[in-house]
């Protein structure tokens, strides 16, 4: 209901800016004089005009024309003015430590002003002139708010906990915002996973995906069916419309047909839930990876025995299957430059720096060995059998065994062979560091691995086409890159290495990957 306002709201804004142009109107003129441009003036990033005409909206540099008119912006003392708005996980700690150290790095001072409890404002300044540079003014809601935001125009960046829903993406279309999961138009800031927690009291160390689904659904209500006391289990979840709650429903409910229970306990903060959690002895609570406190995690099981534990590294390389990106959703529109050169940083090792000290897991790749891989490597073993043979696993081995594994890894949406949204921010991830040449003068292996559903043979070659798309994607990517200096390559072994079971979606979906290796 708040989306469907929302998208009234813009086509309001639409109307009143036509219907109010008289009090904005500017004309824009060439120094010749030869070229005039009027209209309603839109918007000023400190660089262009966003001018809507009789020709439509124009975006006009304002370095070559003079503009007259009562909407100019004053040009020398241009402060520039950027709104976030959705997640408190990100708003609250996250991205201030982010502008703090965007700031340090480019010599501006900041001011943190808090309005409410749920609005605060960054303001930096030039620290040799003390003038306002820009203002970064930050809404702490929820995902599903944040979005609403941006559809009623009332923000310019997004904080989101998951990925926008096909009903928000119809909206933004709608409202003319184009489409919202076009390249570009979101990045993953930093990573984050939904944990199971218990008291640490709790019997129970291990819960399945399709217990922990029929769990939160309430089929399973009794910690008995799950091995421990004859008890009744008490539900907490972060609050309706979080992006938390939202990606539980999305990502471990909806894909086998379950409904959330209404008998759940709320909590505005994951970091709350979690306190709750840890001195009730029968609760359980769906946490965020950086805000578990004295709750313990369980770990995720499958019945073929393989178990998965949320770990810096599992979540980088989306091993560990209740991940959750935290994004950055952005307008069609340009941002102010300044606002341009934060989200730059964002994706530099400075700011993956800050990531990991905030708690979060930062995308910084990181190389593991295939001798800190024993629980792979027995997983392999134990699930060998008449389709994957002895001579293939020492052929993994002996391709394998002299290089090292990158956390920078490849996944799919479910019945697709489309990269997910994590994967799609790691194929620009990595073309970036091939463009640096941070690769340069080694072996760069793309290896493609599969669930174990079908013919051993068919898999490996649908694992090997999956990894060649992701390599051509990422070349194609690395425009600027000196791929002279690098040797590529493709490799697939379809189902010798799995990563969990392949009882469930969730498993299969674990399993079909593109891993990156180098020498």
């Amino acid at each position: 209901m708040r989306l469907l306002r929302a998208a009234g709201c813009a086509a309001l804004l639409l109307c009143s800016a036509v219907l109010g142009a008289a009090a904005q109107d500017v004309t824009l003129t060439s120094p010749d004089g030869a070229v005039e441009i009027t209209g309603t003036l839109l918007g000023f990033d400190g660089e262009f005009y966003r001018v809507d005409t009789q020709f439509g909206e124009l975006t006009v540099d304002s370095s070559g024309v003079s503009c007259d008119g009562p909407g100019c912006p004053s040009l020398t003392d241009y402060v520039a003015e950027i709104s976030f708005s959705g997640s408190s996980t990100i708003a609250e700690v996250l991205l201030p430590a982010l502008v703090e150290g965007f700031a340090l790095r480019n010599g501006y001072r900041t001011d943190r002003q808090d309005i409410d409890a749920a609005d605060f404002v960054y303001v930096l300044t030039y620290a040799e002139t003390g003038r306002q540079a820009a203002r970064f003014r930050f809404h702490l809601t929820n995902t599903e708010e944040g979005f609403a935001d941006l559809l009623a125009n009332e923000a310019d960046v997004v904080m989101a906990l998951r990925e926008i829903r096909p009903r928000e993406r119809d909206l933004a279309r709608q409202a003319g915002l184009g489409d919202m999961t076009a390249p570009g138009r979101s990045r993953v800031l930093a990573l984050d996973a939904m944990v199971p927690v218990v008291s640490p009291g709790n019997t129970v160390r291990r819960i399945s995906l399709p217990e922990l689904a029929q769990v939160f659904s309430g089929e399973i209500d009794n910690w008995a069916e799950l091995g421990g006391p004859d008890a009744p289990i008490t539900l907490h979840l972060a609050a309706e419309g979080s992006g938390l709650t939202q990606a539980v429903e999305d990502r471990l409910l909806h894909p086998v047909g379950l409904t959330l229970s209404d008998k759940v306990v709320r909590h505005a903060r994951s970091s709350d839930l979690a306190r709750a959690v840890s001195v009730q002895p029968f609760a359980i609570g769906l946490a965020s990876f950086a805000e578990t406190g004295t709750a313990r995690v369980l770990t995720l099981e499958g019945a073929c025995g393989f178990a998965l534990n949320a770990t810096r590294q599992t979540i980088k390389a989306e091993d560990y299957p209740l991940t959750s990106p935290m994004f950055l959703y952005l307008p069609m529109r340009r941002l102010p430059r300044i606002g341009r050169d934060f989200l730059d940083y964002t994706r530099g090792p400075a700011a993956q720096i800050v990531i990991r000290r905030a708690g979060f897991v930062d995308q910084a790749p990181e190389r593991i060995p295939i001798g800190l891989q024993g629980d792979r490597l027995a997983n392999a073993i134990a699930a060998a059998g008449n389709d994957v043979k002895l001579e293939e696993l020492q052929r993994m081995v002996g391709v394998l065994g002299p290089m090292r594994r990158l956390t920078t890894s490849f996944r799919f949406e479910a019945g697709s062979s489309r990269p997910d949204a994590q994967s799609r921010d790691n194929v620009d991830q990595l073309a970036r560091a091939l463009e640096a040449g941070l690769h340069d003068g080694h072996r760069l292996l793309f290896v493609g691995f599969s669930d174990g559903q079908g013919p051993a043979e068919g898999n490996r070659r649908i694992a090997l086409k999956r990894a060649e798309a992701v390599r051509d994607a990422v070349l194609a990517a690395a425009e600027a890159a000196q791929l002279d200096q690098i040797e590529i390559g493709v490799e697939a072994f379809g189902e010798a290495l799995p990563m969990a079971c392949d009882d469930s979606g969730w498993g299969r979906q674990v399993n079909r990957r593109v891993e990156v290796w180098v020498d």
